[in-house]
């Protein structure tokens, strides 16, 4: 649970305990051991899941005995014999290895945007220009804004990582205040980006493209359900976000990506046009995502001062001369 709403892990520990049930459903908790966990192990490997999510699993399979312990419902030496099962290698086992996390190539985005509707669309939009992640682009308000600068500030409710202690800010340029502008014309505590206001933009679009007359047919409305099981969402999840673009992607025709993608791409130009540092602050990273993708490793240099950081993109993002580097850096940043 985070801020009282069930997390996506909640569905993988489900899956997990699934196939522990099918396979010990009726051994005693306190009878379950290092081999029987390799057995499940086993099981998620001949599925094909990859290595490092298949370790992800098993942590999650002995962080279950763990409750169990911490609730006196199972014995406490099961739990150091299941720690004992070291996790699987890279090159040392069988399971398949995850493919790297690419950036998505531009042409891939603008073709997809050809098909998505425009509520979706300025999502893209948004996130290839700022860098957030999916769902601090599901969960802005006017509320979390900050606009009283060239450069506005924009600091989500929750974020991934904020139980470590950490604050997020994310920077919106001009670029991205235009896309965001109109949606700002709401309650301050209402999401920007609703699923309600798409459904309503495609049955607008509808109606005007209608050809029968409105003497004759459905008048708009008329065959809607009066008490349908699902209504559209007040705002975007992370799933109904990469849904909508897989949707996109499939009418354009062309190989399906994920909204992570775009976080990726960001931080590489970032990284590349502007720098290493202005990447890990842009990105709210400790570590480039960008430099570790490309092999390189001055991601491991010394990060200076966090206030130099600030200052330093604060200076490049407020500069607006068109024939100025400053101007060229914003651009970098999809900000400018």
């Amino acid at each position: 649970m985070k801020d009282g709403r069930a997390t996506s892990e909640r569905e993988t520990y489900r899956r997990v305990l699934r196939d522990l049930r099918r396979l010990y459903g009726r051994t005693p908790a306190d009878e379950f051991s290092p081999t029987k966990l390799k057995a499940i192990r086993q099981i998620w490997i001949d599925k094909g899941f990859v290595r490092s999510s298949i370790n992800r699993d098993v942590g999650r399979l002995i962080r279950v005995f763990k409750w169990g312990i911490e609730n006196e419902l199972v014995a406490a030496g099961v739990v150091h014999g299941l720690q004992a099962v070291a996790g699987l290698r890279k090159g040392r086992s069988v399971a398949k290895e995850s493919s790297p996390v690419l950036p998505v190539d531009e042409a891939a985005i603008e073709t997809t945007l050809d098909h998505l509707g425009t509520i979706a669309a300025d999502m893209v939009r948004f996130q290839r220009l700022t860098g957030c992640r999916p769902d601090e682009v599901c969960q802005v308000r006017p509320m979390d804004l900050d606009r009283t600068g060239e450069v506005w500030t924009y600091k989500p409710e929750s974020h991934k990582t904020e139980h470590h202690g950490r604050d997020r800010t994310i920077f919106i340029g001009p670029k991205a205040q235009a896309i965001l502008a109109p949606y700002l014309f709401r309650d301050a505590g209402s999401f920007c980006f609703s699923p309600a206001e798409a459904e309503e933009q495609f049955r607008r679009a509808k109606r005007e493209a209608r050809k029968t007359p409105l003497s004759c047919g459905n008048r708009a409305g008329k065959n809607n359900k009066r008490s349908p099981k699902r209504r559209p969402a007040e705002r975007y999840d992370t799933n109904g976000y990469r849904r909508a673009i897989h949707r996109a992607c499939d009418r354009a025709k062309i190989p399906r990506w994920s909204p992570n993608r775009l976080r990726h791409a960001a931080a590489t130009e970032i990284r590349h046009k502007f720098g290493l540092e202005a990447s890990q602050v842009v990105l709210g990273h400790s570590v480039s995502v960008g430099a570790e993708k490309e092999g390189t490793s001055d991601w491991q240099l010394k990060i200076p001062h966090p206030a130099w950081r600030w200052r330093r993109l604060v200076r490049c993002l407020t500069r607006t001369s068109s024939h100025s580097s400053g101007a060229r850096h914003v651009q970098s940043l999809g900000n400018g």
